[in-house]
């Protein structure tokens, strides 16, 4: 226990040791703890990219979507297309028939209304 006393003394006596530990204090307060710090703005600046991606993409559906409804707007044939895909729509003279590929299960000889006894 001597010994560990002697050593304290020893490491208090050099010349400057409290503003080399206040200056370590500092740095590792400034560096590792707080809101501040350097690991929070280097999270920050990671998702600084991440939404900056995520600008590009939506600057780019954006333009897409502002392309279509220029062609829509000065194309009848591209409304057409679209109303005929989407909603169905047909000419009078027309039919349609819609193919699906969804799995249906098969039909029950009882009917939903019915009750069974």
């Amino acid at each position: 226990m001597k010994k560990i006393k002697d050593l304290l003394k020893a490491f208090v006596n050099i010349p400057y040791m409290k503003y080399i530990v206040v200056l370590v204090l500092g740095v590792v307060l400034i560096g590792f703890v707080g809101s501040s710090s350097v690991l929070a703005h280097l999270g920050n600046k990671q998702r600084i990219s991440e939404l900056n991606e995520e600008i590009e993409y939506y600057e780019g559906e954006y333009s897409h979507h502002q392309a279509r409804i220029h062609q829509l707007q000065t194309d009848p044939k591209a409304m057409e297309e679209i109303a005929r895909e989407r909603y169905f729509m047909k000419h009078a003279d027309e039919d349609i028939f819609v193919l699906s590929d969804d799995q249906r299960t098969p039909f029950s000889k009882q009917s939903e209304d019915e009750t069974t006894e």
